[in-house]
This record gives structure tokens, C-alpha cells and sequence, in this order.
């Protein structure tokens, strides 16, 4: 990943929204399916100080960053669900849905920067705002809203996939546990414990570059017009 320090103050609150939204979208989809436990937590809010984990939010996308990875990508605390509250849906149904609403939610915001991006990048556009407000204002206002729009289509799509990998306690695999049968469940669950050194090996085995990097490279050529 390509960056110098004025790129990286973008690249750090395009990495937090991220990880807010997509643990928001767990909280309020558990919510609205009849969990009452993320708003009773005070995780229903977009303020980070409540979401932020020290080893997701920081420490890990620091050593990403040392470590010249293609892409970045993080965690904020989970949000916390009681499954047995989902009485409309069921615990499995309710489960899987609460579960892909994180990635979800990390897709539309995407989306929505990407659009954002190609609009502001077309020609056209920066012509017109040019003609109206001057070059300059194009080179200290546009420009940098479009490093920050390019790295949070970047982040989003990277931090969706991530978790959409079927391994415990990732988003996918409790997806991939919910749809299971429950003998096959209850065999999985033991794996949730060592969920984060399987993620871990993944990355010092350079394994993602080969599972997330091809999605997530056509993903982000899609989203940003290239």
C-alpha cells in the first residue's frame, strides 16, 4: 500500500468509520430483531469511544502498516447479542442475519463512497468546480476528499471480505455455523477459541493474498472507475 503521512490522516478515520459501522450494523439489526442488549451496552452510537478496540483499532493496523500490506483492515469490539432474544426469527436465522449485517453494512458504505468518487473524480466535475471556485480550491479541498473516499471504498470492501471468511468467531463463520446442523455447530464451537491464531497463521503465511487480495482488487476497480 502506497502512502505518505498526509494519506495516512485520511486512511485513520476511514479505518475507524469502518469498523464502527459494521459493528453499528450488528448492533441495530440485533436490535431491531427484538435484542435489546446493544442498546442497554450504549453500542447504538457512531461515537468511536465505546467501539474502539486497543488491539483491532490500533495496534494491528499499525503493524499492517509497518509491514506494507496491500490493504488495511481492523476490528472494533464486538458488539454484544443475545441470540435467545431473536423469538420472531429464532436463535439460528436471527443469528446469521445479526452476523452478515456487519459485512453488509461495509459493502453500501462502499458503494455509496465509491459512486461519491467516481462523481467527484469524472473531469467534468473538477472542471466545474475549477470554473466556479478556482484551481486551488480543487488541489485543498477535492483532492484530499478523494483520498479519503478512495481509501474508505478500499477499507470497507477489504474489512466485508475479512470477515466474511468461515472461521469462528469471524462474521462468516458464524454465518456458516448458524446454517449448519446443529450436531455440526456444536462441533465447530470449540474452534471460536482459536479463531484468532487460525487468522493470525493466515496473514504470516501471506495466505490472504491469494483468498482476499483477487475480490477485493476487482471489488475496489469496480467501485472506483478504473
Amino acid at each position: 500500500m502506497d502512502f505518505n503521512i498526509m494519506n495516512l490522516i485520511f486512511m485513520v478515520p476511514a479505518l475507524l468509520f469502518a469498523v464502527i459501522v459494521h459493528e453499528l450494523g450488528h448492533g441495530i439489526v440485533a436490535y431491531r430483531l427484538g435484542d435489546p442488549t446493544p442498546k442497554l451496552a450504549g453500542r447504538l452510537t457512531l461515537n468511536p469511544i465505546p467501539h474502539i478496540d486497543p488491539v483491532g483499532s490500533i495496534i494491528l493496523p499499525a503493524i499492517l502498516l509497518l509491514l506494507n500490506s496491500p490493504f488495511l483492515f481492523g476490528w472494533a469490539k464486538p458488539v454484544p447479542v443475545n441470540p435467545m432474544n431473536f423469538k420472531k426469527l429464532g436463535y439460528r436465522l436471527g443469528m446469521a442475519i445479526t452476523a452478515f449485517a456487519g459485512p453488509g453494512v461495509n459493502f453500501l458504505s462502499a458503494v455509496f463512497f465509491g459512486l461519491l468518487f467516481q462523481l467527484l473524480s469524472a473531469p467534468q466535475t473538477l472542471s466545474a468546480i475549477a470554473s466556479l471556485f478556482g484551481k486551488e480550491f480543487v488541489s485543498a479541498v477535492i483532492l484530499p476528499i478523494l483520498i479519503f473516499l478512495k481509501y474508505s471504498v478500499s477499507i470497507n470492501v477489504v474489512l466485508a471480505l475479512f470477515n466474511l471468511l468461515p472461521i469462528p468467531p469471524l462474521d462468516g463463520g458464524r454465518i456458516l455455523m448458524s446454517l449448519l446442523p446443529p450436531h455440526l455447530e456444536r462441533k465447530l464451537e470449540p474452534l471460536e477459541q482459536w479463531g484468532f491464531f487460525i487468522v493470525v497463521l493466515l496473514i504470516m503465511v501471506g495466505a490472504f493474498k491469494y483468498v482476499i487480495y483477487p475480490p477485493y482488487a476487482f471489488l475496489v476497480s469496480v467501485l472506483l472507475g478504473r
